[in-house]
């Protein structure tokens, strides 16, 4: 039997227990983090399994190892005379990626082999198990005897198979920690955080705020480290001469390109002569980023359709009356699932599985709210099966939530600080507020943001990760905030607070009353924009209301003869478009929702047409629509014009706002979404998130 001496010590730890033991608690004693402990168990499952013995885990107890008596002490006789290896497979393999995105040139397979202490055939396997992961890659190995192994592609798909295993295998505090740490850690660790430039992370990242634009604070955690990793593994392999070429034609239109000004700032820093394919690549590494920052939770509707508001919605009341809490009044949840779940249901039913590291103490501190989601999800009648994982980020959701509801009044000011300002340190943040009241989070910031902030504008700074500054500055807790670290807080806070006198400021971030008053006026007059001209009309179009481009004519005739579309053939077509993509009827009502955003449209609209004689929908036609709710929009629409329609889109999942469509006059409508919308405003100002 061969392991890893990694792997060995973890099922020593397991096997010496009576009974169950955490991950955390052998992360702890291993001196790994809790997430290389869940990878490591992935990999010996199949090893214990050939043995007839099984990895058990419990919810909110720990892990076993469980079999026959005679078969738990075989296998111990079989791990004390076991060969160690320096890898595992995994690692192997990621020492094999690592070598060859290294070389420039051919790799001798024995060398390849004599690196990483094992076999020729071993190497030559590793090397079949990884040539379908390359593909996908756009990458291919080349082999060939006497020649040897080589990693060949464009260096873009190189750095991005880089940047891939680095969010893949590192942690944060891999990347974000002190040297020292680091230098301490394995093989693997080490060359990924040569190949990704650990020394330029933090460097880059002041660049990026350097910037001043707002984007990179939109971005979610995961997004935000990527592209830290893809312009930190930028730099590093323009030094080590590896460069990013364009035909001579490309490189023409890229001179004659509009760079940001603001990009030359990175070549500068690095004292790079970076040529214009390169710098046509960072500015696309940037652009795509920005794209993706302002993907707000009107964007995600608009792509996933109205279907997501539904889903989360649903969940949202199926969790509520399981734990007997109003998560359906807290409009930051339900923001909050709606710019989760498109995402992860579009990757679970592309087959991708999630990882979540933080499952175990999910379970364990969040027992009986995991099972409320966990039932919630079940009898939410999605076409997938979602795994735990994908469980624990629901709960860490519902969690913050259930957290807000329990805030008291706080004296002491902190910063509280990740990799980007957001992401894994909001469950953290309300973990703080319940356990100590007194403490008053000011905002949530990147490392670099926090550096630049006055001293005497708070008391003290928590931290999601190591931050490059004296230990004595800040502290570093886990987004979990277990009741160790609670106490640990409670011991730093009792140092700190006898010098904590400074009166309470404005929180940070936040603007003053005149900037607050001009925003709220946006989105009253976005409001009043939408809701002033709303009129509800009748339709008969008599058999041809059985036919959907009919119908969609006929209403867009009488939107285009008020002036509200220019064109209603584009528009047309796109909402057709949208219908073949996926139903717009509103589950368990005669109501559809049709809404596009073209460029056709000049300002928004938005209508209701009721049917004399049915309209019939879905993959069978036998959904019968007795109201079309029509909702049109610029393509370019500020954001508070956004948010309005996406509320008012949400807002269809109301009992009362359907009863109202099929029933009431257009006051009567317009009453009602006023005040809803009125709340909206408020919650918006009032909220973590003010407007």
């Amino acid at each position: 039997m061969i392991v890893s001496n990694r792997q060995r010590r973890i099922l020593e730890a397991l096997l010496k227990r009576q009974g169950e033991i955490t991950a955390g608690e052998i992360a702890e004693e291993q001196q790994i983090s809790t997430r290389t402990v869940h990878r490591e168990m992935q990999e010996l499952e199949p090893l214990l399994a050939e043995n007839r013995l099984s990895l058990i885990r419990k919810s909110g107890i720990g892990i076993s190892i469980q079999g026959h008596e005679e078969d738990v002490a075989r296998f111990r006789s079989l791990l004390s005379g076991s060969i160690s290896v320096t890898f595992s497979a995994g690692e192997r393999k990621a020492m094999i990626l690592c070598r060859l995105l290294t070389e420039a040139e051919p790799v001798k397979l024995y060398a390849l082999a004599h690196a990483l202490n094992a076999a020729i055939p071993t190497v030559t396997r590793d090397l079949d198990e990884l040539e379908p992961l390359l593909r996908k890659q756009e990458l291919e190995l080349i082999r060939r005897r006497g020649y040897g192994v080589e990693l060949a592609g464009d260096e873009p798909a190189k750095r991005s198979l880089i940047a891939s295993m680095a969010q893949h295998y590192l942690d944060e505090s891999d990347l974000f920690g002190a040297l020292s740490e680091s230098s301490s850690s394995g093989p693997v660790t080490r060359e990924l955080l040569r190949l990704v430039g650990k020394d330029h992370v933090l460097a880059i990242e002041q660049l990026l705020w350097q910037m001043e634009e707002d984007w990179p604070n939109r971005l979610s955690e995961t997004l935000y480290t990527r592209l830290l990793l893809q312009l930190s593994v930028a730099v590093t392999r323009m030094r080590e001469q590896h460069w990013v070429h364009s035909p001579p034609e490309e490189d023409a239109e890229a001179e004659a390109s509009a760079y940001s000004p603001k990009l030359r700032r990175f070549a500068e820093t690095f004292g790079l002569d970076w040529p214009e394919a390169e710098k046509a690549y960072a500015q696309r590494l940037l652009d795509d980023a920005k794209a993706e920052a302002f993907a707000d939770s009107a964007t995600l509707l608009d792509k996933y359709g109205v279907t997501l508001a539904e889903e989360a919605v649903s969940l949202i009341r199926g969790v509520g009356e399981r734990m007997d809490i109003p998560f359906h009044k807290d409009r930051s949840l339900l923001d909050g699932l709606i710019r989760h779940l498109g995402p992860a249901l579009e990757r679970l039913r592309s087959g991708e599985l999630p990882r979540n590291p933080l499952l175990p103490q999910l379970k364990k501190d969040y027992a009986p709210l995991f099972a409320a989601v966990r039932v919630a999800v079940d009898e939410a009648g999605l076409d997938m099966d979602v795994p735990d994982e994908e469980i624990g980020y629901l709960v860490m959701h519902f969690g913050a939530s259930v957290e807000r509801w329990k805030l008291f009044p706080r004296s002491l000011r902190a910063l509280l600080v990740c990799t980007s300002g957001i992401g894994s340190s909001k469950l953290l943040a309300v973990r703080i507020n319940k356990e100590i009241p007194q403490i008053e989070l000011i905002g949530h910031y990147s490392w670099y943001e926090a550096a630049r902030i006055p001293q005497d504008r708070y008391d003290l700074i928590i931290s999601t990760v190591d931050l490059p500054v004296e230990p004595e500055r800040y502290i570093k807790l886990s987004p979990l905030l277990t009741r160790e670290e609670t106490e640990k807080l409670r011991a730093y806070i009792t140092k700190i607070s006898a010098s904590s006198h400074a009166p309470p400021s404005v929180a940070l971030g936040q603007s003053g009353p005149l900037e607050r008053l001009k925003r709220v006026s946006a989105y009253t007059s976005a409001i009043v924009q939408v809701l002033d001209p709303f009129e509800v009309h009748t339709l008969d179009l008599g058999n041809r209301s059985r036919h959907l481009r009919a119908v969609l004519t006929a209403i867009l005739d009488q939107v285009s003869s008020k002036g509200n579309v220019q064109n209603s053939e584009p528009v047309l077509e796109q909402l057709i478009q949208r219908e073949m993509q996926g139903s717009q009827l509103i589950a368990d009502t005669k109501l559809a929702l049709f809404h596009t955003r073209s460029e056709w449209v000049e300002k928004p609209f938005l209508s209701l047409f009721r049917l004399t004689r049915p309209l019939l929908l879905g993959e069978e036609g036998t959904s019968e629509v007795r109201q079309i709710l029509l909702m049109l929009a610029p393509r370019s629409l500020a954001r508070p014009g956004l948010e309005v329609l996406s509320e008012i889109s949400a807002l269809l999942l109301l009992p009362e706002m359907i009863r109202l469509m099929e029933q009431a006059d257009a006051e009567a409508i317009k009453a009602f979404i006023s005040q809803e919308l009125e709340d909206f405003i408020k919650t918006k100002e009032n909220g973590e998130n003010p407007i």
